[in-house]
């Protein structure tokens, strides 16, 4: 009887905990196309053309490690650069989603 009980419960609690998941999926699925449409510097672009596309970074970070690992933070994203070749550029948690004001 116990294990029954224990068993309905659980697949409740599972049936429950579906839609949470399907949506967090779709806002992630949503989040990642809005992020093909932001325009961020590419791998293999240098610090001075990431500086005359995008402008001064709002904080540059001292290099790191060997070989030197630098990051410069804009607004939305940072960029890493492995000496003066950019690495990978990292969107800032929230940067994507659209605010809608309707």
């Amino acid at each position: 009887m116990t294990r029954t009980v224990l068993a309905l419960i659980f697949t409740i609690l599972a049936g429950l905990l579906v839609p949470f998941s399907l949506s967090a999926d779709v806002l992630l699925i949503e989040e990642v196309r809005q992020s093909d449409r932001m325009e961020v510097p590419d791998n293999g672009m240098t610090t001075a053309d990431v500086r005359a596309r995008f402008g001064n970074p709002v904080r540059e970070h001292s290099p790191i490690g060997d070989p030197p690992i630098t990051r410069w933070e804009y607004e939305k994203w940072s960029v890493y650069f492995e000496y003066k070749v950019v690495l990978f550029t990292v969107l800032h948690k929230g940067a994507v989603i659209d605010k809608k004001t309707e």
